[in-house]
């Protein structure tokens, strides 16, 4: 099989930093959204299957057939909306399962059309790498932030990946990977008390559907996945030179999300931070064999899904200091590469450097995150700039 020629120890680290970043960056979240609506332990491991499935069938597969890196996640940010409008509205499980259908619904119905791909063609290129090093840059500067609570391992971790770019450019990942996972067992950092061996059940809900949670969470669930997932999530493809069918997979997340609300996956999208880790040089040397990275994180989160509690205590065991590091360094490239992107034109340095400071601002208006509102003002500041110049040029 073409994959396991295609794949290297490089690209196989890159899927496991992809997992162990977007994972245990919010997994807390989803469970205060699940807590939202009275989850119980059953129910938690439950939404940890359906999600897990979700994300792994909806990375490897598509990845494997189109032979480039397909990346979906959980939305962070509607799990940021559920777990605040669950708590303020007093949904019942049942009505939050109707909620998630009723946006999946609206997902397939965007994707089978294509209304979200036609606005995302109007996107200047330069915008795109604005909004997807925004989006990144926050990462980068808490790698460093992280310094502030765990100057050694940090440190140690800038020089295993400084030494690594120098000596071995293709493994400065997991090379530092290794490094910072043997300081934290050595000096007895890694939490082994939070893994516990336990497969996943999943609990079927039979959705409720109400207007008020239609009203409350639905369409507040669907407006930041497409504004604060999907939007940067096209703009990492783009960024990374990669030509991928947006309405199919778009089509394919609500589809899946449909299918699997009943056990507690909320929505599934597009990824931008973990899809940089899998579209980047540090993933492959051949661009057209870094969907090897997203397959190989499809199959983690395949296998976290099955797991459930074991395979969460297991990436939740390591300091939140070696999260925040290792993804802030495998994200050097992207960020430097988006940046590159953005302000290499004359004419659009000035949209696109407002679209990186509002999106990095993490700005939030009207419960919409800063990457909307990046790309508002990046084309409003554009707009003003450009409009009509064209005609009064001599």
């Amino acid at each position: 099989m073409s994959f396991f020629r295609d794949l290297n120890l490089s690209a196989a680290t890159a899927g496991f930093v992809a997992v162990l970043v977007g994972f245990t960056s919010s997994v807390a979240i989803v469970f205060q959204a699940a807590l939202a609506f009275g989850a119980t332990p059953e129910l938690i491991t439950s939404w940890m299957w359906a999600l897990g499935l979700g994300m792994g069938l909806c990375s490897a597969i598509p990845s494997l057939i189109l032979k480039q890196p397909v990346m979906v996640a959980w939305s962070t940010p509607g799990a940021a909306v559920l777990a605040t409008a669950g708590l303020a509205g007093g949904f019942s499980m049942p009505q939050a399962v109707g909620a998630f259908m009723a946006c999946a619904a609206l997902t397939v119905l965007v994707g089978a059309t294509g209304w979200f791909e036609r606005v995302m063609n109007r996107i200047p290129v330069a915008i795109a790498s604005a909004l997807l090093a925004g989006v990144l840059a926050r990462f980068g500067l808490q790698a460093f932030a992280a310094a502030q609570t765990a100057l050694p391992l940090v440190l140690l971790m800038l020089l295993a990946y400084l030494l690594g770019r120098r000596c071995l450019p293709r493994y400065a990942v997991p090379l530092t990977l290794a490094v910072a996972v043997a300081y934290v067992a050595v000096n007895g950092q890694f939490n082994g008390e939070a893994v516990s061996l336990s497969l996943a059940r999943p609990v079927f809900t039979a959705p409720e559907f109400t207007l008020s949670a239609l009203v409350s969470l639905a369409l507040p669930l669907f407006v930041v996945t497409m504004a604060s997932q999907n939007l940067p999530g096209v703009a990492a493809i783009r960024t990374a030179g990669y030509d991928m069918p947006i309405s199919k997979i778009i089509t394919l997340t609500g589809l899946a999300t449909l299918v699997l609300a009943p056990f507690g996956a909320f929505a599934l999208s597009l990824s931008a931070i973990t899809a940089a880790i899998c579209m980047g040089e540090e993933a492959h040397a051949d661009q057209r064999k870094r969907y090897t990275a997203a397959v190989s994180s499809g199959v983690i989160y395949g296998v976290i899904g099955l797991f459930g509690a074991a395979v969460t205590g297991l990436l939740l065991a390591f300091p939140k200091e070696l999260v925040l590091a290792i993804a802030g360094l495998a994200l050097l490239g992207s960020i430097g590469g988006g940046l590159h992107t953005a302000l290499r034109d004359d004419d659009h340095r000035e949209a696109a450097l407002i679209t990186f400071l509002v999106t990095l601002s993490g700005v939030v208006i009207a419960g919409i995150g800063s990457a909307f509102w990046g790309v508002v003002a990046g084309a409003l500041a554009l707009f003003v700039q450009q409009y009509g110049a064209a005609r009064k040029a001599p």
